[in-house]
């Protein structure tokens, strides 16, 4: 069994959803995997979202325990041998504010982390909450949402389920090679769909340009997902 790299608390996944063509993506997806589906549907999010009370093995690392986190990932699917499918999310680019997360996610997992400028804003009222996360590439980049402050559990089968329950990590080692890695944490509640968002972000400079038509395309969903505690499990390198 896997031991563990990492502890902390994902809170506030702001998730903005866009159905892509499955052809974008095929030089992205590791080796072993495949991309998995929704309705036929074939989907990349951006995710922003705060890391809290993190810990490396256990040790909470000085100034960087509280940061933002903003990625632009897909979903896809790796058949064990004998756990059946298991569904996980693979990541074009991860965002971070720190050197030092850049550096230990990039080294140890094989990620593609870049670190940037970020910033991050809640406002919670009485009936409405509103979520923003914001980054530096040149210029400065956001996607915002406000929604009743009514979060409540996942519907069964739901798009938002989806989205959510993936629970795998994977990562391209190279052509043949893939790696993969657990994430632990229970089911999320969401709260209801945005009644507003925003989402300003240079998808062709940030991403490659393959997601440059993202800027201008409207996304199949925006919503919120409360968060949890989470655990990260060690790695390990899918059979050749």
């Amino acid at each position: 069994m896997a031991g563990t790299f990492l502890t902390a608390e994902w809170r506030k996944l702001l998730m903005a959803n866009y159905v892509v063509d499955p052809a974008i993506l095929q030089r992205h997806v590791p080796a072993g995997t495949e991309l998995d589906l929704w309705q036929d549907r074939c989907y990349v999010s951006v995710v922003g979202f705060m890391f809290v009370n993190t810990r490396l093995r256990g040790v909470r690392i000085p100034f960087h325990s509280n940061f933002e986190e903003v990625n632009l990932r897909f979903y896809v699917r790796y058949k064990h041998p004998t756990d059946g499918w298991r569904r996980g999310v693979v990541f074009i680019k991860e965002i971070v504010p720190k050197p030092a997360l850049t550096f230990v996610a990039n080294t140890i997992y094989r990620e593609n982390y870049e670190t940037m400028p970020m910033a991050h804003r809640w406002e919670i009222a009485d009936t409405t909450l509103t979520v923003e996360y914001r980054w530096r590439h040149k210029e400065w980049n956001s996607i915002s949402l406000t929604t009743a402050n009514t979060p409540a559990p996942l519907r069964p089968g739901s798009e938002e389920e989806f989205i959510t329950e993936h629970y795998w990590g994977y990562t391209r080692i190279g052509a043949a090679r893939s790696a993969e890695y657990g994430v632990e944490h229970p089911a999320w509640l969401v709260y209801p769909p945005a009644s507003q968002y925003a989402i300003s972000v240079d998808f062709g400079p940030l991403y490659g340009a393959e997601f440059a038509h993202l800027a201008t395309a409207a996304p199949a969903s925006v919503f919120l997902a409360e968060g949890s505690s989470i655990t990260v499990k060690e790695g390990r390198k899918l059979p050749g």
